[in-house]
């Protein structure tokens, strides 16, 4: 082999272990990001109006993106226009949670299992190390927490190939997360066991246990609502 061809070869090789570059959230996306941060880190609570202007300025976003995120909020349940037609954080009371409790515990499940064949251990493991890091750190961080969740649930949302199914759970976990639980903090390690438990079934593919720990994850949310309200 020549030098040329040996050099050739070298950046041919650079270029095949190089990381891609990370894709660039658009501006519509970064307030979709901050909208939703906003009203899960209740900044913004149900039934309050959502100002554009303001929020535009808050956010250092032209109003055009913000409209967008604002529209898909809208379409995920989060937000609701009212006699003025102007945005507002939907409340969402302990009836409405439960029901939609109960309806995820019947979806959810066969989500997870369609997904199995398109979830990989590779795509799990970042999942599941970054749940364990929201666990051990202190003090407690409830965006983390709403993040991490996220994750563990559109893993196998987002990958169970049924746009319906997914667009369906996409708004009854909107409409779970509107629910105000002061206690949620308490959550944080049943959620990590639980979810640990969901991803290593995922990893293994075993249907059966996927089913069983995704359901027996929607009953304790329940539980644990009924609990903290009574």
């Amino acid at each position: 082999m020549n030098g040329l061809d040996a050099n050739n070869r070298i950046d041919s090789d650079k270029t095949a272990k190089a990381p891609l570059p990370e894709k660039k959230q658009n501006l519509s996306d970064k307030a979709y990001t901050a909208l939703s941060e906003l009203i899960r880190s209740r900044e913004v609570r149900g039934g309050e109006p959502l100002v554009e202007l303001q929020l535009a300025e808050r956010l250092g976003l032209s109003r055009t993106p913000l409209r967008q995120a604002l529209h898909r909020l809208e379409s995920e349940g989060l937000l609701r226009k009212d006699a003025n037609r102007s945005y507002v954080v939907r409340q969402v009371d302990l009836k409405e949670y439960l029901q939609s409790l109960r309806v995820r515990e019947l979806l959810e499940p066969e989500a997870a299992v369609l997904a199995i064949d398109f979830i990989t251990p590779e795509m799990v493991q970042p999942v599941l190390e970054n749940m364990i890091a929201v666990r051990d750190t202190k003090p407690y961080a409830m965006l983390a927490h709403w993040r991490s969740d996220d994750e563990v649930h559109n893993l196998f949302i987002k990958n169970c190939r049924n746009e319906v199914l997914s667009e369906i759970l996409t708004s009854l976990r909107g409409t779970t997360q509107l629910f105000e639980i002061e206690r949620l903090a308490e959550r944080l390690v049943p959620d990590s066991t639980e979810h640990e438990r969901i991803l290593k079934a995922l990893a293994s593919g075993d249907s059966r246990i996927v089913k069983q720990v995704v359901t027996t994850h929607i009953r304790s949310l329940f539980k644990f609502a009924v609990k903290s309200v009574g």
